[in-house]
């Protein structure tokens, strides 16, 4: 959703942009899974891909692309290519260490709590094997250099310091198995007897979806990415790895990395142990899918963990959407049904001055917080100047019946423009509720925030509530 907001509103600025996600499909868990099931590797990770892409639907996520790492189209020949890229840093050893299979990856002993990953709770296994290493060693000052100077930017600035703090005992990586105990991955070049590791065959996707291997003049034009948009639990991986394995195979790095938090369940970790976990379809099909976006979005500081429940969700709800935005578009609407006969021919003559100013001080904060990661903060001046506008339309009472019709238009206009602003606001975030505000004024959706309103007629069709408030 964070990366959809960020995509939607560069689109909005009339950035090029080129929204990627998708699924990694290859390692342990998937092969120890589809074996548990009793079904072929590839019928395993179709069903759940399906799963995972249907999200775009029921949570309307506006990706350009989903890749799979099982593609052997699109991906094997990239994920082949940075190998033999990376190949001078890469090399064979006899190596024994401790295994999560959760994680997909090697871990130390010193890092786990009473012997068990702080991730997932679970004890690591000994493996003994000859793998193929890759030379991380080899670029830590560079990646420490990298950080420190901001050339590799990291948001939150914390992520960052912990980056570096990994970096202080970061050690040469395994990036194969052998192919006799895990025969489900992309064959490492001229060697059939092992296969690529998970991490290095997952991280190669931001390349070759975008042609890495295949299409070289599409990759040039979409690489380096502006944004990596990941999770915390992935920070070593995309912050330390990732680079390392680029700077080898002579390609650029990411321009920044920003990192969010977890989402827990009334203050519980989501596992399927404890059985808490909620479905996104469930979420939606109760509430719908803006209301799901904008509690997610608001209510949980971007880079932080947060708390989902249904309590705050429809506190949110009836407060925020039904309230504050609702109930002011379909006073406004009803307002210029009544007085105006369902039309306002917009006059910059009876925009309230000061409200104009409060709507530029809103974009500034609202620019300010998308640029710099904070989503949450900018859905809150956004709301903050909502707000504004039902106490301008309180103070002025435009529904009075001895109300002089300049004032009328005054406070119609005025309170008009600051919706259609705000719905310019919104539209990244919540963009269904945008839409439904733009055709409740008979307008058509802005292509940026700068358009005038100025000369522009706006007349009233339908009004039904935007969020009819929850009992």
């Amino acid at each position: 959703m964070q990366a959809d907001v960020l995509a939607r509103y560069h689109r909005a600025l009339g950035n090029d942009v080129w929204f990627l996600t998708g699924v990694d499909e290859h390692g342990l868990k998937v092969y120890r899974s589809a074996q548990e099931e009793g079904i072929g590797f590839q019928e395993y990770v179709d069903r759940n891909s399906a799963e995972f892409a249907k999200l775009k639907k029921v949570l309307n996520i506006s990706y350009d692309d989903f890749i799979r790492t099982s593609d052997r189209v699109r991906h094997w020949p990239g994920a082949q290519k940075l190998w033999r890229a990376c190949s001078r840093d890469i090399y064979l050893k006899e190596y024994e260490g401790l295994y999560c299979v959760g994680c997909e990856a090697f871990v130390n002993k010193k890092d786990l709590i009473d012997g068990e990953c702080p991730e997932h709770h679970s004890k690591p296994e000994v493996v003994k094997e000859k793998n193929y290493f890759f030379k991380l060693t080899k670029y830590k000052k560079e990646i420490k250099k990298l950080v420190e100077s901001g050339e590799l930017k990291i948001v939150p600035e914390n992520r960052g310091n912990e980056v570096l703090n990994l970096l202080e005992d970061a050690e040469d990586f395994s990036v194969s198995r052998p192919i006799e105990k895990l025969s489900w991955g992309i064959p490492v070049p001229d060697d059939p007897t092992q296969v690529q590791y998970v991490w290095f065959d997952a991280l190669a996707n931001y390349i070759t979806a975008i042609g890495y291997g295949r299409d070289e003049e599409n990759f040039k034009k979409w690489w380096p990415a502006d944004v990596h948009a990941i999770g915390k639990g992935i920070l070593r991986f995309h912050a330390i790895y990732w680079p390392a394995m680029l700077l080898a195979a002579g390609l650029l790095l990411p321009k920044l990395i920003y990192i969010h938090g977890y989402v827990s369940i009334d203050g519980e970790k989501i596992s399927k142990s404890l059985g808490n976990v909620i479905s996104p379809e469930e979420a939606v099909k109760k509430y719908g899918v803006d209301p799901v976006r904008y509690y997610l979005l608001r209510e949980i500081p971007s880079t932080e963990d947060g708390d989902f429940s249904y309590k705050k969700l429809e506190d949110r709800y009836n407060g925020d959407l039904a309230n504050n935005l609702g109930n002011l578009v379909s006073r406004v609407a009803k307002l210029i049904e009544t007085k105006l006969n369902g039309e306002l021919n917009f006059d910059d003559k009876f925009f309230d001055s000061e409200s104009r100013q409060k709507i530029e001080e809103t974009a500034e904060k609202y620019k300010k917080a998308i640029d710099e990661f904070r989503l949450h903060e900018a859905l809150t001046a956004v709301w903050d100047l909502l707000g504004y506008a039902n106490s301008f339309i309180d103070f002025h009472k435009p529904w009075a019946k001895d109300d002089d019709p300049s004032h009328l238009l005054k406070t119609l206009t005025t309170t008009l423009g600051i919706i259609l602003n705000a719905a310019w606001f919104i539209k990244p975030f919540l963009p269904e509720t945008a839409d439904k505000i733009y055709k409740t004024f008979g307008s058509n959706i802005w292509s940026s925030q700068d358009q005038k309103l100025a000369g522009k007629k706006f007349a009233v069709t339908k009004i039904e509530p935007l969020f009819p408030r929850l009992k």
